[in-house]
């Protein structure tokens, strides 16, 4: 067939399917229960019912007894292609606001644990009216559902499916932004609830504009320690078996959500991410935005990122296993952690210089004896003689990011590894930087302070503020070492123009995203967690770090003795010879041209350049 023909095939396949999309769909209503008799305020299966949201009538609604995760669907008996959905709002005060952020879901299994999203409302509804929004979604659905935003009770006056009967096919799925979409349902509804039990789940990550989908079974828990007592929560997803998740270079089981709650940029732990590129160290943790739906409730921008453990494309030394305890063998690789919180973790220990350290790897219930007492032993034999088994390079790199960005928690939590028959300890990978890039009050303004923010106003764990000063204060060598790689750092590439040229492109990849997590999470005018001023604006907050971003790199060469001077010579040299690699506004990699790509903006990363580029 010739192209002409191909596109007139095309657009006659589409006419079709527009044709057909306008019918509207019946079935067997289907829902939460009971609901709420607001008259009583008791729960009851008579009145306010699920049945309600289809009855053909504005002037009743379904009203759930429990406030969230609620939800009122329809089993159409067959699969069929969702094309459009309508919805009208309870006719009462709160009416118009309370569709917000609810979600549509369509599955093929009555519990909805295969369920992918269709929509979701971002506007709110109109009393007495019903609402209505196309779908872009290929796969058919036998069961369809409207799910209430949190603390709603649903309150929905009516719904409406339109579509036609077919299995459909999994060319083109629905995302709620232009970020990846990770929806995760888990079994019987359960709601992770601690950092013990994993939650059965079936977990979906849609990307690259709905025409990839990874979908597996695996479970849920949540992470973290104090983002735990934020709303809303951190989680840990573990796929049953390793996965190659977007464009991350780990196949691995274990992926973190960090729900960046107090981060009101969205952006600081990725931005740290690519200071650590640019300053070199031999492992960043992969990480992108993401939207985040659980069992079919909006939670949204999340950080999808690497587990920190040993794994090829993660911490890359040899995993020990538990025969692995005598000669060389014994000797690594282990993953550990000077960190604050050690005092809750099952495997730890005190240094002798008085820090506490979580073992990570070997894993608390399969590291031997041997194991234990070697590390221990080996990381008091490091802090009593540095000079000879830290390895300076990475701990001096590890440096540099944490006082770049101005991270607080540098000190109180630093990830460091051993490899099996290296005498050294590196440190690495950075991590957790929800603080940085000026978000602490502890530390605000950070340009006030008189020295590095580790040795001023920074949290360490245990002693660790007198093993760094006695690094980068009282030993000279280690002093010019790290002058050494700034003046390196700086030369070859990690500049301001590039450092806010990455702001900008985060700021525009997650225009979408932050305006509906915000939406969810209306904190932007609220203190929360650590911040030192409330700024207003999304706008606003981005700014607030384009602002630091710029006076830090001053403050960091004044304070190095470093004089930048940009060469236009040596830029244009290094960047001719220099990988062109573009990617969209997702983050996903699309190649080195743009000759192939469709209409778009897209990010091109050329050299120590990084700008955005619309075709």
């Amino acid at each position: 067939m010739n192209k002409t023909l191909a596109t007139l095939s095309m657009l006659l396949g589409l006419s079709a399917l527009t044709a057909s999309a306008d019918n509207k769909l019946t079935g067997t209503p289907m829902g939460s229960s009971p609901s709420v008799d607001y008259a009583t305020s008791q729960s009851t299966t008579t009145v306010n019912t699920f049945a309600d949201a289809f009855d053909g009538s504005l002037d009743t609604y379904f009203a759930s007894y429990e406030r969230s995760y609620t939800w009122a669907g329809l089993d159409l008996g067959t699969p069929h292609v969702i094309t459009r959905v309508a919805w009208s709002p309870r006719n009462d005060s709160h009416g118009e606001a309370r569709v917000v952020l609810g979600v549509f879901e369509g599955a093929n299994s009555p519990d909805f644990m295969d369920a992918l999203p269709l929509y979701i409302i971002t506007e709110r509804g109109t009393i007495g009216q019903m609402s209505e929004a196309d779908v872009h979604c290929s796969r058919g659905f036998r069961y369809v559902r409207y799910v209430g935003p949190s603390d709603a009770r649903c309150n929905i006056a009516e719904l409406a499916f339109y579509g036609h009967e077919g299995e459909g096919d999994d060319s083109h799925l629905s995302q709620l932004t232009n970020l990846p979409t990770v929806s995760i349902h888990t079994q019987d509804g359960v709601i992770p609830y601690d950092k013990e039990h994993e939650i059965a789940s079936q977990i979906a990550i849609i990307s690259n504009d709905g025409t990839q989908l990874l979908y597996q079974p695996g479970g849920v828990r949540e992470r973290g320690n104090a983002s735990r007592g934020f709303p809303k929560k951190p989680y840990r997803i573990k796929f049953d078996k390793k996965q190659h998740v977007l464009d991350a270079p780990a196949k691995a089981k274990k992926w973190t959500l960090i729900n960046n709650y107090g981060d009101k940029t969205l952006m600081r732990n990725l931005l740290a991410f690519e200071l650590s590129r640019k300053m070199g160290m031999p492992y960043t943790p992969y990480g992108t935005a993401v939207d985040v739906l659980l069992n079919g409730e909006y939670k949204g921008c999340y950080q999808l990122c690497d587990q920190i453990e040993v794994k090829t494309g993660r911490v890359e030394i040899t995993e020990m296993a538990p025969e692995d305890i005598a000669g060389e063998a014994l000797t690594g690789g282990y993953l550990i952690e000077v960190d604050a919180y050690a005092y809750d973790e099952p495997s730890m220990f005190t240094s002798t210089k008085g820090n506490p350290v979580t073992i990570k790897s070997p894993d608390d219930d399969a590291i031997t004896t041997e194991q234990f007492y070697y590390i221990r032993q080996y990381f008091n034999k490091m802090e009593s003689n540095w000079k000879t088994y830290l390895d300076l390079n990475t701990f001096l790199r590890h440096f540099l990011v944490g006082e770049l960005s101005g991270n607080t928690d540098t000190y109180w939590s630093t990830y460091m590894y051993k490899d099996r028959g290296d005498d050294m300890i590196h440190t690495g990978p950075v991590w957790d930087f929800d603080l940085a890039f000026e978000n602490d009050n502890r530390t605000y303004p950070i340009m006030s302070l008189s020295d590095y923010i580790y040795k001023t106003k920074g949290s360490c764990a245990g002693n660790m503020r007198t093993f760094v000063n006695n690094i980068v204060v009282y030993n000279t060598a280690a002093k010019n070492q790290l002058k050494e790689i700034w003046a390196q750092v700086r030369e070859g590439g990690l500049t301001e123009d590039y450092m806010t040229s990455y702001v900008d492109v985060w700021e525009q990849t997650l225009s979408q995203s932050q305006a509906l997590n915000f939406t969810r999470w209306p904190i932007m005018n609220q203190y929360v967690h650590q911040n030192p001023k409330l700024w207003g604006s999304y706008e606003a907050e981005v700014q607030n770090v384009r602002r630091y971003i710029k006076e830090r790199i001053a403050w960091m060469d004044n304070k190095l003795g470093y004089d930048f001077q940009p060469s236009a010579i040596s830029e244009t040299i290094s960047s001719a010879d220099a990988p062109v690699q573009i990617y969209n506004l997702q983050g996903i990699y699309c190649g080195s041209s743009l000759d192939t790509l469709p209409t778009g903006v897209y990010v091109v990363r050329h050299g120590d350049t990084v700008k955005k580029v619309r075709k």
